[in-house]
């Protein structure tokens, strides 16, 4: 009989399992990142950078902030006055940030620290703008990790998403779906040999990518949750085709 497949982790299970999984491929996420996105990964921090509404003497957070890219972009626009934080659940990944951070000259206005989304270690009203990047797919609990975003929001700054999606375009679906799903899971084996020798019966690294698509909400689904955290002025725009999308909504409450 042909084996099982592996079922998708929830709960703590996937909290243990995204732990492990993202400390294994860590040392070349980023190179592996932007040969999947074909190099559009740059196009889509340009369309990050334009919508935070960050400036000079601000403070910003990078949740589940992997490798810090999204720490690195605000932290050159709150530039040596203010400040980011970044939190992630893998140590492994926060270290090739740090050593990043470090290397840029940057570790004088980011902080990186181990944590969960589900608790973010801040106080309320912290933030001038909170950011995820290609995270929230991970969590055990979406809902609540963006109510803990928008709690340590500061009234009027904003809450911003940049996450996979759905292609708009029909065209573009079949085959964006035969990649995703066919050939980035070939293209990431090279990079999940680590996790491969140590979790042979769980979903490899870049089969999850995929797989973690299915159970994730579509652009209309996602901008609900954000209405339901206490978000308003909630608009997204989609990236590419819709390949990705940028979600952006607004803590209310500002004079």
């Amino acid at each position: 009989m042909p084996a099982a497949t592996p079922q998708p982790p929830t709960g703590e299970a996937k909290e243990k399992y995204i732990r492990h999984l993202f400390d294994s491929i860590a040392e070349h996420y980023d190179f592996m990142n932007m040969v999947m996105s074909f190099g559009m990964l740059k196009y889509w921090h340009r369309v990050f950078r334009s919508l935070t509404n960050l400036s000079p003497g601000g403070r910003a957070l990078d949740v589940a902030c992997g490798t810090a890219e999204l720490a690195l972009i605000m932290a050159q626009q709150v530039g040596p006055t203010g400040h980011v934080e970044g939190v992630d659940l893998s140590p492994n990944m926060v270290a090739v940030g740090q050593r990043k951070i470090e290397r840029l000259g940057m570790a004088d206005r980011i902080t990186l620290t181990v944590g969960n989304a589900l608790d973010l270690p801040y106080p309320d009203n912290s933030f001038d703008c909170v950011a995820t990047g290609f995270a929230m797919r991970n969590v055990a609990d979406i809902h609540k990790a963006f109510a803990e975003m928008a709690r340590v929001t500061r009234p009027g700054g904003r809450v911003i998403c940049l996450e996979l999606s759905r292609p708009v375009n029909p065209l573009l679906r079949a085959p964006y779906n035969f990649y995703l799903n066919r050939i980035v899971p070939i293209l990431g084996r090279w990079n999940e040999r680590r996790f491969a020798r140590q979790n042979p019966d769980q979903l490899m690294p870049y089969t999850w990518l995929p797989e973690s698509l299915k159970y994730f909400p579509d652009q209309e689904g996602l901008a609900e949750i954000y209405r339901e955290a206490g978000l308003v002025d909630v608009f997204y725009r989609n990236l590419s085709g819709g390949v990705v999308c940028l979600h952006v909504g607004t803590k209310p409450g500002a004079n």
